[in-house]
C-alpha cells in the first residue's frame, strides 16, 4: 500500500512539473503575440502612404493595366513556422498551398520556415529559396527586405515575362479563429486600381513627380510588396502564437484533469490505508479482550474454591 502511494506521489510531482512548464509556454505565447500584432497594426501607416503614392501617380500618369498574362510566371510566399509547440500549423497551411497550386511544377515557391519546407516537400513541392523565420519583431523587416530582393531577382531572372505573387499564411478571423489564407501580391488588385481610377485626388493640390515615371512605379511597386510582406510575416507570427497559446490551454487542462485524477486516488488510497489501520486495531483489541476473558473466570473460580475450603 505505501508503495503504490509513494508512486502516486511521483507521478504527481512529475505532473505538477510538466504543468508549470506548459503554464510558462502560455505566458510565452501572450507575451510574445503582442509585439507583432502591434507590428502588424504599425505597418498598416506605411503601407497607407504606398497606396496614397500609387493613387497619385495613376492620377498623373494615367491608367495601368492590372491584369496578369497567362505566361507570367507565378511565385508564391508561404510563411511557415520553425518553432513547434503550435499543433498541425505546418500541415494545414501546407495542404492548402497544394489545393491552390494542385499538381503544378511551375510555380515557385518560396518558404519561410525550414519545417515549411519539409511539409511542402511531403507533399511532393519542391522549394525555391528557404527563409529563417524572424525570431523577434526587429527580424521581420530582415524577412521582407530579403523577400523583396528575391522577388526582384525573380522578376529579372523571368524578364521580359510578367512575374504574379502571391502570400501563403494563416490569418486571423472573427470569434478569435484563423485559417489558411492565399492573398495575390502582384499583379496588382484590379478592384484597387480601379477605386484609384474612379476616386479623385483628396487635395486641390494635384500631385507632382520629378523622376520619371517608370522609376518611382517601380519604387512604389518595391514598397507595395515590403510593406504587405512585413505585415503578412508579422500576421503569420500572431496566429502562430495563438495557435500555441490554444493547443497549451488544451494541454494545461489536460494536466489538470490528470492532476485532480492522481489526487483523487491518493486520497482514496490514504482512506483505505487509514480504514485498514483501524481495522487491525480493532481486531487486534478484541483478540485481546478474548484472551483475558478465560483468565479471569478461572482466577474467580480459584477464589470461591479456596474460601470453602476454608469453612
Amino acid at each position: 500500500m505505501a508503495q503504490t502511494l509513494e508512486a502516486l506521489a511521483r507521478r504527481t510531482t512529475s505532473m505538477q512539473g510538466i504543468r508549470s512548464v506548459v503554464h510558462t509556454m502560455k505566458t510565452l505565447s501572450v507575451i510574445n503575440s503582442a509585439p507583432y500584432e502591434h507590428a502588424a497594426r504599425a505597418i498598416e501607416a506605411y503601407y497607407g502612404t504606398v497606396l496614397e503614392g500609387l493613387h497619385a501617380f495613376i492620377s498623373q500618369s494615367g491608367p495601368i493595366s492590372a491584369a496578369a498574362p497567362r505566361s507570367a510566371a507565378q511565385v508564391i510566399v508561404v510563411f511557415g513556422s520553425d518553432h513547434g509547440l503550435c499543433g498541425n500549423y505546418n500541415v494545414a497551411l501546407a495542404a492548402h498551398v497544394r489545393h491552390h497550386i494542385g499538381d503544378s511544377t511551375a510555380t515557385t515557391i518560396l518558404c519561410v520556415g525550414a519545417q515549411m519546407v519539409d511539409a511542402l516537400a511531403d507533399l511532393g513541392h519542391g522549394v525555391e529559396g528557404t527563409f529563417l523565420p524572424p525570431a523577434s519583431v526587429d527580424g521581420i523587416g530582415r524577412l521582407a527586405n530579403l523577400l523583396t530582393q528575391k522577388l526582384d531577382d525573380i522578376r529579372r531572372g523571368n524578364a521580359p515575362r510578367e512575374v504574379a505573387v502571391s502570400l501563403a499564411y494563416f490569418a486571423r478571423r472573427e470569434g478569435d479563429t484563423q485559417s489558411p489564407e492565399i492573398v495575390p501580391l502582384l499583379p496588382l488588385d484590379p478592384a484597387l486600381i480601379a477605386d484609384f481610377r474612379s476616386r479623385p485626388w483628396s487635395s486641390r493640390s494635384l500631385p507632382y513627380f520629378s523622376m520619371s515615371a517608370s522609376d518611382l512605379f517601380v519604387a512604389l511597386i518595391r514598397g507595395h510588396l515590403f510593406a504587405s510582406l512585413f505585415r503578412a510575416s508579422a500576421e503569420a507570427m500572431v496566429t502562430e502564437n495563438a495557435a500555441r497559446l490554444a493547443l497549451m490551454q488544451q494541454a494545461e487542462q489536460s494536466v489538470d484533469d490528470r492532476l485532480d485524477t492522481l489526487q483523487s486516488d491518493t486520497r482514496a488510497l490514504r482512506q483505505s490505508e487509514i480504514t485498514t489501520e483501524l481495522l487491525d486495531v480493532i481486531t487486534g483489541f478484541e483478540a485481546l479482550k478474548k484472551d483475558r476473558r478465560p483468565a479471569s473466570h478461572a482466577g474467580r473460580d480459584a477464589d470461591l474454591k479456596s474460601a470453602d475450603t476454608s469453612k
